[in-house]
């Protein structure tokens, strides 16, 4: 079992940064790879990142590329989204979720979210213009 909870979220101004965390419980954390997904009110959840359970690959969403990067430390069963210069279409609830394996290979942006076996709760983003 693999509990996620998210924080880090808040309101910014556009042009501005935020860090997101993802803490996990559970020792076999470091053989799970995680994305980030992100709901705007009224819209699908989508993908915005993700990397692998080693932390050796990433992959993006075309929209946040350049702007946020996700990083892992797998000592403190952790999982970071840096985000820089946002924009108010960035503002959605943010979730994180992990499903076990992919050592070396980061979530496909393909992979539905129903094949992720956890995840957490969610935390607010808003960007203001």
């Amino acid at each position: 079992q693999v509990q996620l909870v998210e924080s880090g979220g808040g309101l910014v101004q556009a042009g501005g940064s935020l860090r997101l965390s993802c803490a996990a419980s559970g020792r076999t954390f470091s053989t799970y790879a995680v994305g980030w997904f992100r709901q705007a009110p009224g819209k699908e959840r989508d993908f915005v990142a993700g990397i692998s359970s080693s932390g050796a690959s990433t992959r993006y969403a075309d929209s946040v590329k350049g702007r946020f990067t996700i990083s892992r430390d797998n000592i403190k069963n952790t999982v970071y989204l840096q985000m820089i210069s946002l924009k108010p279409e960035d503002t959605g609830v943010y979730y994180c979720a992990a499903y076990w394996g992919s050592m070396w290979s980061a979530p496909d942006p393909s992979r539905p979210p129903h094949e992720y076996e956890y995840w957490g709760q969610g935390t607010q983003v808003t960007v203001s213009s």
